[in-house]
């Protein structure tokens, strides 16, 4: 009992951590978003459907089987299409009238992502002849982590 006694005294003890707030103004704000760019979306797409192509080429050049290829791609397609979907629900009217439809928005445009990439998993055997899984998930993994890859450009090209 003693040292819940000493952890609280101890914290009382602490100074405030708002009394050393200071708002910005308009003028140090603008400076801020200035120096600190937003980035798009649709680059980390664009980034992410670039690297799936090449990963793509890469399994149908290094296995000589076209099956592999169009896995990989297909895999690659089933992050890009998705994530291109939601960008756009994010990025539309509806989602950005105030701070609760924008969290609303997120979390239901997130659920429609992730229904879309289940049901292009579930499709992929109808529309890929001789599907190779591995190829498909290694082609999603890539791309997936692609957006990675896109936020280093980004933040390569700023300095």
């Amino acid at each position: 009992m003693k040292t819940i006694a000493r952890d609280v005294d101890a914290f009382e003890d602490r100074p405030d951590p708002d009394q050393d707030f200071k708002p910005l103004t308009a003028a140090e704000a603008e400076r801020l978003r200035e120096s600190k760019p937003q980035l798009s979306p649709w680059r980390v797409i664009a980034v992410q459907f670039a690297t799936g192509i090449l990963a793509a080429l890469a399994a149908w050049g290094l296995t000589g089987r076209e099956s592999l290829g169009l896995s990989a791609a297909y895999g690659a397609l089933a992050v890009v299409i998705p994530a291109a979907v939601f960008a756009r629900g994010l990025t539309g009217r509806f989602s950005s009238l105030n701070p609760g439809t924008a969290v609303v928005g997120f979390f239901v445009w997130e659920m429609v992502k992730m229904a879309l990439t289940v049901a292009m998993l579930f499709a992929a055997p109808g529309l890929i002849k001789a599907l190779s899984w591995p190829a498909m998930l290694v082609g999603m993994v890539v791309t997936m982590k692609a957006a990675w890859l896109a936020v280093m450009l980004a933040s390569r090209r700023r300095n």
